[in-house]
């Protein structure tokens, strides 16, 4: 057996402390290359700014508006956040019992039993890894439409005759800002886990300051009743049920909710990652819900007028929480400046969270190379003197990049491309947590976090809430139906669906074995 380093460190009273991540990493039979130089709180910082509530909400309030109003918008991201919940305690069970940089698709193929494990991997590897790209993608688009949507207010508006950058100005903003990322996560873990909980810092202090600065600076603020009563089914887009559009509107919060498998793809590089890895995404997910609610509350606050504010019109262009925050300081100062530097904010918080995001995705292509499943996966798997996984950090970036390059052909492509954001991602979620409750019902083995009796209760739940809301997120979501109006998350699941399992048939199942040890025996 190969001879291993275990960290370790003395304690105040002399003892001999071990890193207990590190030792179930061997027991997994994984080598440790990456540094393990995170805390509890870095890990946490590095899924609470991919979930980043101030780019989430501010990206899609303008869906929550336009599809139920203040009721979606208060109560959804209340009910999304309690699903979520369950989601992630049971994510956060598995992590606990298997903490490797693989995540997801490595769980699945220790709960699907030695039969099922090389399929149940390859599609959970698949979808959660194009998953993470499409949510990187998503993010850096937003951060590039927020700098177009500043430039807008800085010159004028729109309606003062303000620079309206073209799409190809906008996907060369979105380049720079891949570039940037992939600059960063090239950096040392030190380096790059001071940025992480400063982009923590960030979303906490920007969340709380805008949430207040907000409402209190409007001249014209809406009342409780309007804020919590009030149902928008004016939404133009031929839909009259009040519950389907509810369900509509709460895709702004289940969007936003994502990317906390970034605390189980960090693992590696976590101090006692068994147990800190878990409480990263818990606490994620839990101070993310409380933080959000504030922030929409504080935002719905200060609207007054719900078709203004999606009129592509306005001096935004119909980019809904910008308007608010010009409007608010251009009402009682005189000038929108102050909304500008409100949006700078929330720039720097989408920026941060697409720093994060690449993070997360090149662990996982990391990971999941090294156990062969990615073409040239002997390249992606190179980790460098500063222990960086560097080739996956640019490939992420990169294919990000490719991604948005369709939004050049057709919006309508581009946005299904990032609806495997939400869904994709989500199936990713639920696949190993479906393992757990069903072929591995009796047979897991709990780590230092575990649910104990409830773990199959609550698993059920995760499964069947993801269950629901990929079907209630492949609705159409205007009337009549055409190429234009068609909701295309549907066709870009079940494309991915389709490629992934035809890749196992035709190719992966030849040579395809499942997570590969790297400890020599």
């Amino acid at each position: 057996m190969e001879k291993l380093s275990v960290p370790s460190h003395i304690t105040s009273n002399g003892s001999v402390s071990v890193d207990s991540g590190h030792v179930r990493l061997n027991e997994l039979g994984y080598k440790q290359e990456l540094k393990r130089d995170l805390s509890m709180l870095s890990n946490f910082a590095f899924s609470f700014s991919i979930i980043s509530v101030l780019t989430g909400i501010t990206t899609l309030y303008n869906t929550g508006l336009n599809f139920g109003g203040p009721i979606s918008l208060v109560y959804g991201w209340l009910i999304a956040g309690a699903f979520t919940l369950f989601v992630g305690s049971s994510m956060a069970e598995i992590c606990s019992s298997y903490p490797t940089s693989g995540g997801l698709y490595y769980w699945s193929a220790k709960l699907a039993g030695p039969k099922w494990a090389p399929f149940a991997s390859w599609m959970t590897g698949w979808f959660n890894i194009v998953g993470q790209w499409a949510v990187t993608t998503s993010v850096d688009f937003s951060l590039a439409q927020m700098i177009q949507v500043i430039i807008l207010l800085s010159t004028g508006g729109k309606n003062g005759g303000g620079y309206e950058a073209s799409k190809y100005v906008v996907i060369a903003f979105h380049g720079g800002i891949l570039l940037l990322h992939a600059i960063i996560n090239s950096l040392p873990i030190s380096i790059l886990s001071f940025f992480g909980q400063l982009a923590a810092a960030w979303n906490l202090v920007g969340d709380m300051v805008l949430m207040i600065l907000i409402p209190s600076v409007s001249t014209e603020r809406a009342s409780a009743k309007f804020v919590f009563t009030h149902f928008n089914s004016d939404n133009g887009d031929g839909i009259n049920s009040k519950v389907y559009i509810f369900v509509l509107g709460l895709l702004m919060s289940q969007y936003t909710l994502t990317g906390y498998d970034a605390s189980a793809h960090m693992t590696e590089e976590t101090k006692n990652a068994d147990r800190n890895g878990p409480k990263g995404i818990i606490s994620a997910i839990g101070i993310s819900i409380i933080f959000g609610w504030g922030y929409i509350l504080g935002i719905t606050f200060a609207v007054t007028s719900i078709p203004n504010l999606l009129s592509e019109d306005n001096d935004a262009g119909g980019y809904a929480i910008a308007e608010i925050f010009y409007l608010a300081f251009k009402n009682r100062f005189g000038s929108g400046v102050g909304g500008i530097v409100c949006l700078g904010v929330v720039a720097v918080a989408i920026f941060f969270c697409g720093m994060s995001s690449v993070t997360s995705n090149s662990r996982m292509a990391y990971a999941f190379s090294r156990d062969g499943a990615m073409p040239f996966s002997s390249f992606w798997h190179e980790v460098n003197s500063q222990d960086i996984p560097i080739n996956a950090v640019w490939l992420s970036a990169f294919i990000s990049f490719c991604m948005a390059l369709t939004y050049l052909g057709s919006a309508v492509a581009f946005q299904a491309m990032v609806s495997i954001a939400t869904i994709g991602l989500y199936i990713a979620y639920a696949l190993p947590i479906f393992f757990r409750v069903t072929l591995a019902r009796k047979s897991f083995i709990p780590g230092p976090f575990n649910l104990g009796r409830y773990g199959i209760v609550v698993g059920w739940i995760a499964v069947l809430w993801v269950a629901t809301i990929s079907v209630l997120f492949s609705l159409p979501v205007a009337y009549p139906i055409t190429s234009d109006t068609l909701n295309y998350t549907p066709v870009a699941v079940c494309g991915l669906l389709i490629l992934t399992v035809s890749a196992w048939i035709f190719s992966a199942r030849h040579w395809f074995k499942g997570p590969i040890t790297n400890i020599a025996s």
